[in-house]
C-alpha cells in the first residue's frame, strides 16, 4: 500500500512505480516512518534536495532535484557514490561527516561533474543534513543544494577582465601584453596553456608569438597552416565560431589529429578574432585532460581576446614614431567615451552579478525556511502517525500531543522572525519612557546572560520617549544582548546606553535623517566579528554558531523592527576588542503618550458565556469551521459569514444582533480592517477581534484600535481575549 505517498509530480510518480523490492529499501509499505516523512517532505519542496538513506546509500530525489543530475542515468534506487562516481573523491568525506550526525554547508563547492557532455566544471551550495530515526539514530542524509555556476562564473569573468585591463593598459610592448595576458588566464581559470597567434595575409599560416605553459606543458610558439587542421577547423575559425576540441582521435581527420598530437594539446578551445571580415588572430587554450568548455568561458575567452589584441594592435603602431604621435592623439581624442563605454559594460556585469547575488540570497532564505519547516512538519506528522495508534499508553499520548503543540509554537515564533525580518508583522505601538524601560531590561539581562557577565546601564537625567511595539523593542534588545553574552563566551562586560536628540546617520546605503532620533548602544568586549562575517548578520537564516545553537533569525528580527518601526540599526566592531550595537528609533514627545494598556481580567463566567452571540468571519473553509467549533466548545452561540459582505447583512443596519465579531484580516473584497471600521461606525461599542497570519495592511497601520490576536491561536488564547474584550466594557 502506497497509500502514505500522496504527492504529485514526475518523481513522485517514478517513486510508486519503482521495484523497490529490489533494492536495499524493500518495498514502499514496509519503509520506516522517518524514510516516508522524509520522502513525502522533499517532494512537495520546490527547493532541489536528494535523500541518502542507509549505509547503502540508496538516492531519492524531487522534481527540482533532477536539472541537477542533467543527463546522468537513471539515478532514482543507485547508491549515491555511483551516481556522483566522478566526484565522490570530492564529496565522501562530508557525506560521512552526515552520517556521524554533522551538519556541512558548502558555498560555492567547485566539482568536476559528468552530465552527459563530457565532464565539466560546476560549482554547488549545499547542506547535508543528517536524517535522524525517533530514537536520535542517524539513518540517512538530506541533500538540500543549489547550482552557482553562473554566479562563480560572473565573479571570474569581472576578477579577469579587471585584472587584465588594469595589467595592459600601461604596456608599451606587443610581448609583454602576450605574457600577462596569458598568463592571468591561466591562473583564472585554471588551465595548463594559453597562446595567442597572428595569421598570415592568406588566412591560412599562423606563428605563435607567446604562449604561458605550466610546468610539465609543451610550449607551443612557432609557425603552423590552419589547413593541417582540417576542413572543420578551417570552415570554423573564418566563420568567427571557436573550435572546441575534446578527442583528437574522434573528432579529427588523422592528419589534423596528427598536428595537434605534435605540438602536445590534449583538450584545446581556439577562439578566432575577426576584423574587418577577415580572420586576423587566434587565442589558442588548452589542457592536458579533456574538459567541456562552458558557454561562460567560451563568451570570457571571446572578451579577453578583443581587449588583447586592441592592445597589441596599438602598441605595434607606435613602432613608428609619427604613427605613434598619430595613435596616441587619436587614443586621447577617445579616452573618454572609451572609458563611458567601459563602465557600461562593467556596470551591466555588475548588475548581472547582483541579480545573481539577490536570486542565490532568495535561496538561502528559501532553503532555511524549508530546512526549519521540515524538521517541524517531520516532528509534527509522526506525532499525529503515533496518535492514531489506538492502542497508545496515555503517558505516551501525552508526550505526542505535546511535542505537537510545542512545535506549532516553534513554527510560530519561525514566522514571526521572519515577518518582523520583511517588516511585515503587525505592530501596536505606544509611547513609552525609553529609559524606564531599559532599566528593566538591564536588570532581566543579568538573569539571562549569567552571573559572570557585568551589566551596566546609563541613561540622560531628562527622560526620551519613543512609539514603539513594546514587545518587539524588547526582543530586539535580548536578541542583541544574546549574541553579545555568546561573542564574550559568558564571561565579560555589556554597557547599555542610552541618548536622545540625535540624528539619524546614513547606514549601509540607507538614507539619514536630520529628525531627533533615541540612540541606544550596546557595547561588549567580546570577540569581535570580522569584516566579511559584518556585511552579513542581518541576513535571515545567517549565523557562525554550532549546528543546532541559533537559527539565524534574532538578528534579522531587530533590523525589520528598527526598519519598520522608522529607524536603523547599526553596529561597529574590531576583533579582539568587542562590538556596538545602535539601535536608532524616532523620538515623540510625552505629550503623544497614551493610557497603559488594561489588565487581563481573564475569560468570562460560564453564565456570561451563554448571553453572548458572537460572528464569525472567515472565507478559509477548515479555519472558519474551526473557529465556529471552538467558539461553541467554550460555550458561545455562534453564527458563521464567509466574507464581509455577508457579515454586514447579518449585523444588520445598527449592528445590535451580535455581542461581538470575530474576524479574519485578509478575506476577498471588502477587508477585514474596512469591515471592523463600518461595523464600529454603526455601533461605536461593539465588541471586534481581528485575526491574522499576516497582513501587510495591519503591518502597515498597526491594529488601529482594534483587539488583536495572531494565528495560529490556540482554544485558551480565544478564551482569554474574549474575557479580556468584556472585561474592559
Amino acid at each position: 500500500m502506497t497509500d502514505w505517498l500522496q504527492n504529485e509530480g514526475k518523481m513522485a510518480d517514478l517513486i510508486r512505480r519503482h521495484d523497490w523490492a529490489k533494492t536495499p529499501l524493500g518495498p514502499l509499505e514496509n519503509w520506516p516512518d522517518v524514510l516516508k516523512t522524509t520522502v513525502s517532505l522533499s517532494l512537495g519542496s520546490h527547493f532541489p534536495q536528494a535523500i541518502v538513506w542507509g549505509a547503502e546509500l540508496v538516492t531519492l530525489f524531487n522534481d527540482a532535484f533532477v536539472p541537477i543530475l542533467g543527463d546522468k542515468p537513471q539515478a532514482l534506487g543507485r547508491p549515491f557514490s555511483e551516481v556522483w562516481e566522478e566526484a565522490w573523491t570530492e564529496i565522501s568525506a562530508i557525506a560521512d561527516a552526515a552520517f556521524a550526525g554533522k551538519a556541512t554547508y558548502i558555498e560555492n563547492f567547485p566539482l568536476q561533474v559528468e552530465r552527459g557532455s563530457g565532464r565539466e566544471q560546476a560549482y554547488f551550495t549545499f547542506c547535508y543534513s543528517p536524517i535522524r530515526d525517533p530514537l536520535g539514530n542517524v539513518v540517512g542524509l538530506l541533500d538540500t543544494v543549489t547550482e552557482t555556476t553562473q554566479t562563480v562564473f560572473l565573479n571570474q569573468r569581472l576578477a579577469v577582465l579587471e585584472a587584465i585591463g588594469n595589467t595592459v593598459a600601461n604596456a608599451t610592448d606587443a610581448q609583454a601584453i602576450l605574457a600577462a595576458s596569458t598568463r592571468l588566464m591561466v591562473e583564472h581559470l585554471q588551465l595548463s596553456n594559453c597562446a595567442y597567434a597572428d595569421m598570415d595575409a592568406d588566412e591560412d599560416g599562423f606563428t605563435i608569438r607567446g604562449d604561458w605553459a605550466a610546468p610539465g606543458s609543451p610550449s607551443i610558439v612557432g609557425h603552423y597552416h590552419l589547413r593541417d587542421f582540417g576542413d572543420k577547423a578551417v570552415m570554423l575559425l573564418r566563420a568567427g565560431e571557436p573550435l572546441i576540441i575534446h578527442d583528437n582521435r574522434t573528432e579529427l581527420p588523422p592528419e589534423a589529429s596528427a598536428t595537434f598530437q605534435a605540438i602536445g594539446i590534449s583538450a584545446t578551445i581556439c577562439m578566432p578574432l575577426i576584423k574587418q571580415g577577415r580572420l586576423t588572430a587566434l587565442m589558442a587554450i588548452h589542457d592536458n585532460a579533456p574538459r567541456a568548455w562552458s558557454p561562460f568561458e567560451q563568451t570570457l575567452l571571446s572578451e579577453v581576446t578583443e581587449r588583447c589584441w586592441a592592445h597589441i594592435e596599438r602598441v605595434r603602431a607606435d613602432a613608428d614614431v609619427r604613427a605613434g604621435l598619430t595613435a596616441l592623439a587619436e587614443l586621447n581624442a577617445t579616452l573618454e567615451q572609451r572609458v563611458e563605454e567601459r563602465s557600461v559594460r562593467l556596470a551591466a556585469a555588475e548588475s548581472a552579478l547582483r541579480q545573481s547575488q539577490k536570486l542565490e540570497a532568495i535561496g538561502q532564505l528559501t532553503g532555511g525556511v524549508a530546512h526549519d519547516f521540515n524538521n517541524l512538519l517531520t516532528i509534527i506528522r509522526s506525532s499525529v502517525d503515533f496518535l492514531r495508534q489506538p492502542d497508545l499508553a496515555p503517558e505516551r499520548r501525552q508526550r505526542y500531543m505535546r511535542a505537537v503543540s510545542d512545535t506549532v509554537e516553534r513554527a510560530a515564533k519561525l514566522t514571526s522572525q521572519l515577518l518582523a525580518f520583511a517588516r511585515r508583522q503587525p505592530l501596536n505601538p505606544q509611547v513609552v519612557n525609553a529609559g524606564e524601560r531599559l532599566a528593566n531590561i538591564g536588570e532581566m539581562l543579568e538573569s539571562v546572560t549569567g552571573a559572570q557577565i557585568h551589566i551596566s546601564v546609563e541613561q540622560p537625567e531628562q527622560p526620551c520617549y519613543i512609539h514603539v511595539d513594546l514587545s518587539q523593542f524588547e526582543t530586539a534588545l535580548i536578541n542583541i544582548a544574546l549574541n553579545a553574552r555568546d561573542a564574550m563566551e559568558g564571561q565579560g562586560s555589556l554597557k547599555l546606553c542610552l541618548e536622545g536628540g540625535k540624528p539619524l546617520p546614513a547606514i549601509r546605503g540607507h538614507a539619514g535623517s536630520h529628525s531627533l532620533f533615541v540612540a541606544i548602544t550596546l557595547t561588549d568586549n567580546g570577540s569581535g566579528i570580522d569584516t566579511r562575517t559584518l556585511e552579513h548578520i542581518f541576513e535571515p537564516f545567517f549565523t557562525t554558531k554550532e549546528v543546532g545553537k541559533g537559527t539565524g533569525l534574532g538578528l534579522s528580527q531587530v533590523f525589520g523592527f528598527a526598519k519598520q518601526s522608522g529607524g536603523n540599526v547599526d553596529v561597529a566592531s574590531v576583533i579582539g576588542e568587542g562590538t556596538v550595537f545602535t539601535l536608532y528609533l524616532p523620538q515623540v514627545t510625552a505629550a503623544d503618550s497614551t493610557a497603559a494598556p488594561p489588565v487581563d481580567a481573564g475569560d468570562p463566567a460560564p453564565a456570561e458565556r451563554n448571553r453572548h452571540r458572537i460572528l464569525v468571519v472567515e472565507d478559509n473553509l477548515e479555519v472558519g469551521r474551526f473557529a465556529n467549533q471552538i467558539l461553541q466548545d467554550l460555550g458561545f452561540e455562534t453564527a458563521w459569514a464567509s466574507n464581509a459582505e455577508q457579515a454586514l447583512q447579518l449585523a444588520g443596519a445598527d449592528a445590535m444582533a451580535f455581542d461581538a465579531v470575530f474576524s479574519d484580516v485578509v478575506m476577498p473584497g471588502i477587508s477585514g480592517v474596512a469591515l471592523a471600521k463600518e461595523l464600529r461606525r454603526r455601533r461605536p461599542d461593539l465588541p471586534i477581534i481581528l485575526t491574522s497570519g499576516y497582513s501587510e495592511e495591519l503591518a502597515r497601520s498597526g491594529y488601529e484600535g482594534f483587539e488583536f490576536l495572531a494565528k495560529p491561536y490556540s482554544a485558551d488564547q480565544v478564551s482569554r481575549i474574549l474575557g479580556k474584550t468584556w472585561r474592559k466594557d
